[in-house]
């Protein structure tokens, strides 16, 4: 477990204890692991930075609503496939239409086949629907899908796997119970100046402190439409790191928050005052 953490903060990525040890659990045993929290805590992060620290092809799943198997494991290169249709009909032998050649490989059948280690991301699983989420349950269980026309495709090496989840819908039982679970809450204030210095190795300690302050301070307001997470936290801080003695946190706000009305709310009740 210490491995985990000093692996992941070999790139920046800095887990306390009980991430550190779903994570490591999530590869000893060589199960999914369920990443849930707010938007913007780091739970994209862990994925990437423990691809980083193992030396595995990051492979990343973006759901959405409507996702299905064409934009997961595969689909047929149509156009191609005319073409060569049009070019068999001129004399030419163009093959079996529905053969490798005109396969369009997916995230999901990517990571089936990467010859190496692999982690692969299911990230925002709570956007796709019900359907995909019942054939991810299945495709997590065997790391295997069927192409009708090739047959089946079963991973050469197991991959690590992580979903993430902002919660804007309850998963159902059954996939929790495919996978360890680990919620992500927001850092406590030393351990987010700790990741302002990780990422930015030449922040002072002033904008560090200050820009977590003032972050603290905006969290503190649950009526915000948008809560900043860490990656604002980060970008924050370059920004008055750039503009120097001259940098102002009311006029850079536009670092932390997205949302016009948050931008007024937290103006007009002069949230920032002596940070």
């Amino acid at each position: 477990m210490e491995a985990a953490s000093e692996a992941l903060a070999a790139f920046g990525y800095l887990a306390d204890r009980p991430l550190a040890l779903a994570i490591h659990l999530a590869v000893v045993l060589e199960q999914p692991l369920l990443l849930e929290g707010e938007a913007g805590v780091g739970k994209t992060e862990v994925a990437r930075a423990l691809a980083a620290a193992t030396g595995a092809r990051l492979i990343r799943l973006q759901c959405h609503e409507g996702i299905d198997l064409h934009h997961a494991v595969y689909d047929w290169d149509y156009a191609r496939q005319l073409l060569a249709l049009r070019a068999a009909e001129a004399g030419a032998d163009e093959g079996e239409l529905f053969s490798e050649r005109f396969l369009l490989r997916r995230p999901l059948l990517e990571a089936l086949e990467h010859p190496g280690p692999v982690v692969l991301l299911i990230d925002e699983v709570d956007r796709a629907d019900d359907e995909f989420e019942a054939f991810l349950l299945e495709f997590l269980a065997d790391f295997a899908v069927t192409i009708p026309e090739l047959g089946t495709v079963t991973a050469a090496h197991r991959p690590v796997v992580v979903l993430t989840s902002n919660r804007t819908r309850e998963l159902h039982d059954a996939l929790k119970r495919r996978c360890l679970y680990q919620w992500i809450d927001y850092p406590s204030p030393d351990r987010e100046r700790a990741i302002v210095h990780a990422r930015i190795p030449s922040v002072p300690d002033e904008i560090a402190a200050r820009v977590v302050d003032a972050v603290s301070r905006l969290r503190s307001h649950a009526d915000l439409y948008k809560l900043p997470g860490v990656g604002e936290t980060i970008v924050w801080a370059q920004a008055l790191l750039a503009l120097g003695d001259s940098a102002g946190l009311d006029e850079t706000l536009g670092a932390a928050l997205k949302v016009h009305e948050d931008v007024v709310r937290v103006r007009s009740r002069g949230v920032l005052e002596g940070v």
